[in-house]
């Protein structure tokens, strides 16, 4: 069974100074030093949201161009997805990324609850997506793993095959060693500590 990687992502000498770029833009806009209590019930003295890097213009382009890199080392998927609100903003800028690069992979979006009319359905970009396509889930950070385990079985639920997951910022904190007992490796982009000490 795969485990943890426990390091940040190696990207080739070209994209050395997006690396660069992306951490100091996540440090100025996304990390905050102060008490919080975090979607899984946990207190922490430090607070990241991804969400104010990945909706900036910049971020947005910097976090299409590098998860792009990381998903071209490895199996490609062929679609990638996660949890709404903070995979929503990856998701499209990977999606818009793939396609400018010559291969194109849909986006899908993955409820917190079932839509409460309509079709009811998980899953948004179903249309983009058929049964058996293998995928990968992105996250914004991992903390406990809770909400990229909720993301897996979602998409499992519906028919897909998760082939990969990576997240942009890995707290360090037992999430990717709980995705990890479940057979998935969390391949991140970025180590709490790269942030930190950007």
């Amino acid at each position: 069974m795969p485990g943890a990687t426990h390091r940040s992502a190696v990207f080739p000498p070209e994209l050395t100074a997006d690396r660069k770029r992306f951490l100091a833009l996540l440090k100025e806009k996304s990390y905050e030093r102060r008490t919080v209590v975090l979607s899984s019930g946990r207190e922490s003295d430090f607070y990241i949201d991804c969400k104010q890097s990945t909706l900036d213009a910049e971020g947005a382009v910097l976090t299409g161009r590098l998860f792009c890199a990381m998903l071209e080392r490895g199996e490609r998927p062929e679609a990638v997805g996660g949890i709404t609100l903070g995979a929503d903003p990856i998701v499209t800028a990977v999606s818009l990324t793939s396609a400018l690069r010559g291969w194109p992979v849909p986006a899908f979006i993955i409820r917190k609850e079932p839509k409460k009319h309509g079709t009811e359905q998980w899953i948004e970009g179903k249309k983009n997506l058929r049964p058996g396509m293998r995928v990968a889930i992105l996250e914004d950070v991992v903390t406990t793993g809770a909400s990229t385990m909720r993301a897996i079985e979602r998409a499992a639920g519906s028919g897909l095959v998760v082939a990969r997951v990576l997240c942009l910022v890995d707290r360090n904190e037992g999430g990717s060693e709980a995705v990890a007992t479940a057979g998935y490796r969390v391949e991140p982009m970025f180590l709490r500590e790269d942030v930190e000490h950007a």
